[in-house]
């Protein structure tokens, strides 16, 4: 008899204690991926836990994590700035859809230029980052920033040591605007750099740019501004005038836009035609695993977010996407069956 009421008395223990763990019980969702998004998904986050109790928990390891670790299904979701082509999502059963449009601007460390933005154009950037301008005056920098005192220093070039979907925006930019780095370095998550020092993700290389006179590097917008650093105007593609990097001037690349649900919106938005175009302007995308018994979870996430995170995404610098496109991703999510509802 005694033994029973053990028993009962540890059944009743047990079943309390799950009831009192349940009760601040939060459903978790899991993605990883671009940098580039970190902060903004992050901060949807954020809102999002406090209203529904939902936790989405982001990670920026770089794209490369994310579209490796999305193909895995390890995570609920990956994000990566470089687009996908249909066969790799059909071959690994994802689907694909744009979040946010945002930039990649050059920033950079030099004595007494912390407020001046320097104008550089394709050419200047390629040298750079070829190793053959290695000096803050070398003639041709002075040529294009005649007004600006450039002193005699070292460029110390530092780029991304992860796969990186910014740089695949930077060098997808470099590969169009300059035909040295097409043939000998090309495009990708990845490339073998010819000069520079490897940081991790947009936040390692913003750091190692603040703390080193005289470098140079590539970074979201969001991080620039966040750690008001200087950028770089660009020569925009039809080399008639250096544009600034700005909420406008993203929308007007973006604005060539043709978005096509039937490609799983594959696009690349650099290098875009237009007299007040930003250059290095991108989207970034989320990756979905079909066969995730949380999908559903992850696409109310960023529909909620499409509908109720556009003040968020203006306030840390990013584009919001126009509401034409966010219908066509609610129809492309109906053709997959993951449409939430309302």
């Amino acid at each position: 008899m005694d033994q029973i009421k053990r028993l009962i008395i540890y059944f009743v223990s047990f079943f309390v204690l799950l009831i009192s763990v349940n009760i601040g019980f939060s459903f978790e969702l899991i993605g990883t991926g671009s940098t580039f998004v970190q902060p903004i998904i992050q901060a949807w986050a954020y809102r999002y836990y406090r209203l529904t109790k939902v936790q989405v928990v982001y990670e920026g390891i770089g794209s490369g994590g994310g579209i490796r670790q999305a193909e895995s299904k390890t995570v609920d979701f990956g994000a990566s700035d470089k687009p996908l082509k249909s066969k790799e999502l059909r071959k690994y059963k994802l689907i694909q859809f744009p979040d946010i449009i945002g930039a990649v601007v050059i920033i950079y460390n030099i004595p007494k230029l912390q407020k001046v933005s320097l104008r550089l154009d394709n050419k200047a950037i390629c040298g750079i980052y070829m190793g053959e301008i290695k000096r803050w005056d070398d003639p041709y920098l002075k040529k294009l920033n005649p007004e600006i005192n450039l002193p005699h220093l070292n460029i110390t070039v530092v780029r991304r040591s992860d796969g990186s979907g910014t740089t695949w925006l930077f060098t997808t930019y470099l590969s169009k605007a300059c035909r040295a780095w097409r043939k000998k370095v090309g495009a990708g998550t990845s490339v073998n750099w010819p000069v520079g020092i490897g940081a991790k993700g947009n936040p390692g290389v913003t750091n190692y740019v603040k703390r080193t006179i005289g470098a140079i590097g590539y970074v979201e917008y969001t991080y620039a501004k966040q750690n008001g650093l200087p950028m770089a105007k660009l020569m925009n593609r039809d080399h008639t005038h250096f544009v600034s990097p700005c909420v406008r001037t993203m929308q007007a690349a973006a604005s060539h836009a043709k978005w096509n649900s039937k490609k799983d919106f594959y696009i690349d938005l650099t290098y875009k035609p237009g007299w007040n175009s930003y250059p290095i302007t991108g989207a970034s995308f989320i990756l979905l695993p079909l066969d995730n018994s949380h999908t559903k979870q992850v696409v109310r996430f960023f529909k909620w977010a499409y509908e109720n995170g556009d003040t968020i995404a203006k306030q840390l610098n990013y584009i919001p996407l126009p509401r034409k496109l966010v219908k066509m991703i609610y129809h492309y999510w109906k053709t997959y069956g993951v449409y939430p509802g309302n």
